[in-house]
């Protein structure tokens, strides 16, 4: 059942028309300008340009100059007036042109942002939407997943969605929320992914995980564009009689502990993909997770596939090479279910 299906279920009914993960995404924004006129977009070419992926395209003519403000490029200015702005009752929503430029504001993030609640009391009502990942042969500057640097962060909660369905809703989420979010927004999903969305208004619970496989055999855990992956590895190995359970966190800090371990109870094998690097990143905290909360519950030792210690390389070829593939995932699984 897919998540729209079970959502349906609750009472929802859709629209006719299937919308990409980029429009469920600018769909989010404009339903959120119009409900809260205290919601606006700060960044570089977000106006009349409508952004480096068209994400805001429109909504200049919608909202006007003083709620869509196209900056210089200083994500460090930007991100830390987004700060001043949130302070002062606004909701501002900054679009990052890469998620690799998050870098550049770095300071306002992690020593502004999320510091001021703990020190003040004050909430940071902000959204950094941040195009992140692999797979458009951008090369090392532009291709990142650089979610692990936030989410070791206190103070701030980070979010991949991997659907349009889960893009739009969490990002609505997002913005109501009193917390800075950073939302990672994978951007090889942008133009590949068509689903029908709610005609209602809807949310997904930040810190909320969804099962969109179930299985008996091994967990495979992950996020973002790596669950296509892992469900087409869980679809062939079901032809070899291997039942495969695939469980998307959605939101990486807070995490949904409680539906990894008990996926973990269910199987007693686990599997963890993501597009993070291999060492001190994502991957590493589920396994810690995992052993934490579930230890005991293991047949096998815990599988880690990500991506090797190096920059991400331009070449085709090598990018592919660097990337985890459908085949090194099923190879993975197989490997620990024999074990």
């Amino acid at each position: 059942m897919s998540i729209t299906e079970q959502e349906a279920a609750k009472g929802l009914t859709f629209q006719n028309e299937e919308s990409t993960y980029l429009q469920a995404i600018s769909q989010g924004l404009g339903e959120a300008m119009r409900e809260d006129e205290t919601v606006i977009q700060i960044g570089e070419d977000i106006g009349e340009f409508g952004g480096a992926f068209k994400v805001t395209k429109g909504l200049i003519d919608e909202f006007g100059e003083e709620r869509v403000i196209d900056t210089p490029l200083s994500e460090s200015g930007f991100i830390g007036a987004a700060v001043g702005a949130a302070l002062m009752g606004l909701r501002p929503v900054v679009e990052v042109q890469y998620a690799d430029f998050l870098s550049c504001g770095w300071d306002q993030i992690v020593n502004v942002a999320a510091k001021i609640h703990y020190r003040t009391g004050d909430p940071v009502p902000m959204v950094i939407r941040a195009p992140s990942g692999a797979g458009l042969r951008a090369g090392p500057f532009h291709s990142q997943s650089p979610e692990g640097w936030f989410a070791h962060v206190p103070g701030l909660k980070v979010v991949a969605p991997a659907t349009p369905f889960d893009a739009k809703g969490l990002l609505r989420s997002a913005i109501e929320d009193p917390n800075p979010v950073i939302f990672f927004e994978h951007k090889y999903l942008y133009r590949r992914l068509k689903e029908r969305l709610p005609r209602e208004k809807y949310k997904i619970d930040i810190g909320r995980a969804s099962v969109r496989r179930d299985g008996t055999d091994v967990s495979v855990i992950t996020y973002g564009a790596m669950l296509y992956k892992a469900l087409e590895a869980a679809k062939q190995l079901n032809t070899n009689g291997i039942s495969v359970e695939v469980v998307d966190i959605r939101t990486i800090n807070p995490l949904d502990k409680a539906a990894i371990i008990a996926s973990v109870k269910k199987t007693g094998k686990v599997v963890i993909v993501t597009e993070d690097h291999y060492s001190f990143g994502v991957s590493a905290e589920l396994a810690a997770t995992i052993n934490e909360g579930a230890f005991e519950y293991l047949d096998g030792p815990i599988e880690r596939i990500a991506p090797p210690d190096t920059p991400i390389p331009y070449s085709p070829p090598l990018e592919d090479a660097y990337l985890p593939q459908v085949e090194e995932i099923t190879t993975g699984i197989t490997k620990l279910v024999a074990y």
